[in-house]
């Protein structure tokens, strides 16, 4: 394998790596413009049918508008396996999602763990989603008792991470 062979897989994954993390970002800032740029116009996700299976476009929207009440969420995601074959790839990625919220006049925590399967073509450039196949593993809802209200962090563009990362 050439150089420059080795250089462009090597950066054709960190690009990729780089679009699931920002999906991540986009889910917490509530970022729907984020959310769009991970995902192909034609791409497709399928969180199951219990939860939403649609366009990649359909589901930003419908998770941002789903995430709104809540007090706050977090998604993680590690593990991240990428198998590259030209412009096209495929990915695993292990993610945890924590949302707090409020029933019944008590803090919930819910905590999913999941895998997105991704398939990823590279247009124009850019990589990005074709299908994605959520598969979740466990999940858990739980009472928990805050240690203290956090009053830094923002679900939109006046959290602080945008003056780092003003553009994505």
């Amino acid at each position: 394998m050439s150089n420059e062979t080795t250089l462009r897989e090597v950066a054709d994954r960190q690009a990729i790596t780089d679009q699931i993390y920002r999906y991540c970002r986009a889910m917490d800032r509530i970022d729907h413009e984020l959310g769009y740029s991970i995902w192909h116009e034609d791409g497709v996700a399928d969180y199951g049918a219990d939860t939403f299976q649609g366009t990649g476009r359909g589901f930003i929207d419908w998770v941002c508008e789903s995430h709104r009440p809540l007090l706050a969420h977090s998604h993680q995601v590690t593990n991240i396996i990428i198998d590259l074959d030209g412009d096209k790839a495929g990915s695993e990625a292990y993610v945890t999602a924590t949302l707090r919220m409020e029933r019944g006049g008590k803090q919930m925590q819910m905590s999913v763990w999941s895998r997105y399967i991704d398939q990823w073509s590279k247009r124009g450039g850019r990589w990005a989603i074709d299908k994605r196949v959520t598969v979740m593993d466990f999940d858990e809802v739980r009472e928990v008792t805050p240690m203290k209200q956090h009053t830094v962090a923002s679900r939109d563009h006046s959290d602080p991470s945008y003056v780092a990362l003003p553009t994505r």
